[in-house]
């Protein structure tokens, strides 16, 4: 690409087995169907080995998924989590432009680690800042998939806490959230933030093929494409 990207990002999900040392450790309702300990350091480790390939002009941020962390993250999960990838919310500034990255797993089960998710709320509260150009949030679990008033379903963030948050980050100024979790491209509005959510580079569930979206700050917004890197959604 020319020019090069600021950064690339990957909105959750960079390993599949959960942080989990063994199926033992699960908490009660946590999702057991991927491996853990063993499997999860071999996927840590192709996963650094594929990125330290990108160009040292571009950065790389992370952004932590429910597999990354778990369904139900607990204490130990959060620290697997952040010695393997980093802190799991931050902001950083590119272009005159305020980037928020948050753990939507303190979001879709607040109770689970209720520490972390009253300090990431705190957070929240700082995100406001009037000498951005833009307020653009990535988060792994979108608030909705396709309006703020669906119904609740695996891949949304459950009402009221979807609606309060939403208008929590618009009062603070965010214009735009990009997601991922629901492996299709989809999106909407809550007033006049729009939420946009991205397919997967890897197992696609529905009609769009892996790829990426690439994101074009101008003054005025930001305009977006997602780009395939295969024809169709078959793995071959």
């Amino acid at each position: 690409m020319s020019p090069k990207p600021k950064f690339f990002v990957i909105c959750g999900d960079m390993l599949d087995a959960f942080p989990y040392a063994t199926l033992n450790e699960l908490p009660p309702g946590a999702n057991p169907t991927t491996g853990a300990g063993e499997l999860r350091e071999r996927q840590y480790k192709d996963f650094v080995k594929v990125f330290k390939e990108l160009s040292p002009e571009i950065k790389l941020v992370c952004v932590c998924g429910n597999h990354d962390i778990g369904d139900i993250p607990t204490e130990t999960t959060v620290q697997v989590y952040r010695k393997q990838f980093g802190q799991d919310y931050f902001s950083f500034w590119a272009g005159g432009v305020k980037f928020v990255v948050l753990n939507s797993q303190y979001i879709y089960v607040p109770d689970a680690v209720p520490e972390e998710t009253a300090k990431q709320m705190k957070f929240l509260d700082t995100i406001a800042d009037p000498k951005a150009k833009f307020i653009v949030v990535f988060q792994h679990i979108p608030f909705f998939v396709e309006t703020p008033e669906e119904a609740d379903f695996y891949f949304n963030v459950p009402k009221p806490r979807r609606l309060e948050l939403l208008e929590k980050m618009h009062q603070a100024g965010v214009r735009y959230i990009f997601t991922g979790h629901y492996h299709r491209n989809a999106g909407g509005r809550y007033k006049d933030l729009e939420q946009i959510v991205t397919s997967a580079i890897g197992a696609p569930l529905g009609v769009n093929p892996s790829g990426y979206r690439v994101v074009n700050v101008t003054e005025e917004k930001l305009l977006h494409e997602y780009v395939n890197i295969r024809d169709s959604t078959e793995f071959k």
